[in-house]
């Protein structure tokens, strides 16, 4: 079989890393690891501590801010530290994003005022979002089309395994050495991988003098940001106002005039150009619904499973390990198969099917499904995350000529956040309509038993209603999920279709 070695039309081969890694290649590998469980695990570690947080510091109804500031600027500044990492060479840019991360979380653990927090958490995810993109970006350098399939594997492992820690480790923290810890911890370890990837990593030498894109970056931002935001605003239980329609205009306004900007730009943050490659454009779109169906509906899962069982947060938390656990074994196998044979469309169009088959699955559980069973759906969910997330990464970078590996990069990370945003905000209002239809079916007496209706339902109310009353609200609760379910099953689909159309090419062992 003939490969084109030159994934877009007119672009010149570029030498592709050694296929076999010497220890200084491992050394910034293993920096790039750390460096990515710092930025994960900061989205997840101050979920425990916030609660903590509120009490000392006060202004409760900003208690959201503290993990949605941290969200908002990882996503928006993505694709640009992509950019400048193919421009200036990945170790300047991922350094800088290191201590800016570092800088961010000392005055987290200095902050004085819930406001003085927030606007600490936006630095520290100025510099996460960097530290995320580069370090995906700088194993797409450092490895052969092939190789990048397995160490993307350990990466998306780690990147699951630090899911799973986060909250465990933001409560542990708390509890043992105070809250303020929960971002100090981070100093000592940021230093010593800013150290490790000072002293292995090469750097680049920059041959020409570059005109950054500051324009095309700030639009970036602006339509992210307003698009994100948007995702978290929406399912806010006070009801629409005004930024719930101005947030949308806004952000498509942006959209549209970035992509004025790039047409017109010496150097594109994106350049337009990826998207006339058939395998980008189609994964960046793949990424996006998966974004919708995985990370914009695990909020969902949990609220679900503690309503139905009665189980506390704690409890529900198990029921989350074994997809994390599967996600993280699949994520492995899949990129060893993939070093192997160079063959990767198989997974994700497998990975979407699984997903369709089991959201449908899940229309059969409720409050009588045994623990066990629902554990097992988890892990399924596990296996369908695994075979798509670094896959997809995978087949992106393998298009991608090696100048724009970055860009590349921060855009199918971008795509993921904005999909899960808009995930939280198109699944949450499936579930209110789902579930204000249901409650409009509920006999009056049944009805009048739960203060506020089904979409107000907490596990404590479900909890307090009598045996017989309790059957029937979750009987229509689970009747209202179900219509998620299938609608989460349709997106599974029409992203498979799109998996399904990707060209069933064969990765290169080396460039």
């Amino acid at each position: 079989m003939t490969v084109d070695s030159s994934p877009i039309s007119g672009s010149a081969p570029v030498a592709e890393a050694p296929s076999r890694p010497d220890r200084a290649t491992l050394l910034v590998y293993f920096g790039a690891l750390i460096a990515m469980f710092m930025a994960t695990l900061d989205m997840q570690i101050v979920v425990t501590a916030l609660p903590t947080i509120a009490g000392e510091l006060g202004n409760l109804h900003l208690f959201g801010w503290v993990g949605s500031a941290y969200l908002l600027s990882t996503a928006a500044v993505a694709p640009f530290y992509g950019k400048l990492g193919d421009m200036y060479g990945r170790k300047n840019v991922v350094m800088t994003a290191i201590v800016l991360f570092l800088i961010g979380s000392a005055a987290c653990g200095l902050a004085w005022s819930m406001e003085s927090l927030i606007a600490a958490r936006v630095l520290q995810g100025i510099g996460g979002g960097g530290l995320m993109v580069s370090a995906f970006a700088m194993i797409g350098e450092l490895f052969g089309p092939r190789d990048r399939a397995k160490y993307q594997g350990y990466s998306s492992a780690v990147f699951a395994l630090s899911s799973i820690l986060g909250p465990v480790a933001g409560g542990y923290i708390t509890s043992l050495f105070g809250w303020r810890w929960v971002f100090l911890v981070n100093l000592p370890v940021g230093i010593v991988v800013l150290a490790l990837i000072f002293v292995a990593m090469r750097s680049k030498f920059v041959e020409k003098q570059h005109k950054v894109d500051y324009m095309g970056g700030v639009l970036l931002a602006v339509a992210t940001t307003a698009i994100v935001y948007w995702g978290d605003h929406v399912i806010d239980p006070t009801g629409p106002d005004l930024l719930t329609f101005a947030l949308p205009v806004i952000g498509i306004g942006a959209a549209i005039w970035f992509v004025v900007t790039e047409r017109r730009a010496a150097e594109p943050i994106v350049p337009l150009r990826l998207f006339q490659n058939h395998t980008i454009t189609i994964v960046t779109l793949v990424s996006l619904l998966a974004g919708v169906v995985t990370l914009g509906q695990f909020f969902y899962f949990a609220l679900y499973f503690q309503v139905i069982t009665g189980f506390g947060p704690a409890e529900v938390g198990f029921l989350f390990l074994p997809a994390s656990a599967t996600s993280m074994i699949v994520s492995m196998l899949a990129g060893r198969i993939i070093a192997a044979t160079g063959r990767y469309k198989w997974m994700p169009v497998a990975a979407m099917a699984v997903g369709a088959l089991l959201m449908v699955g899940y229309t059969f559980v409720d409050a009588h499904t045994p623990v066990w069973i629902m554990a097992l759906l988890m892990a399924v969910f596990g296996i369908s995350m695994g075979l798509q997330f670094q896959v997809l990464m995978v087949a992106i970078q393998a298009a991608a000529p090696l100048q724009d590996i970055g860009a590349a990069t921060g855009l199918i990370t971008q795509a993921r956040t904005i999909g899960a945003s808009l995930g939280l905000a198109v699944n949450g209002a499936v579930m209110t309509w789902a579930l204000t239809q249901q409650n409009a079916l509920l006999p009056a007496d049944v009805a009048a038993a739960v203060p506020g209706g089904l979409t107000a339902l907490s596990p404590h109310i479900a909890a307090g209603l009598p045996e017989a009353t309790r059957e029937v609200v979750l009987s229509h609760y689970t009747a209202g999920f179900n219509t998620l379910f299938l609608f989460l099953a349709a997106v599974y689909v029409l992203a498979m279709i799109f998996t399904i159309m990707l060209k069933d090419v064969q990765i290169p062992k080396r460039g």
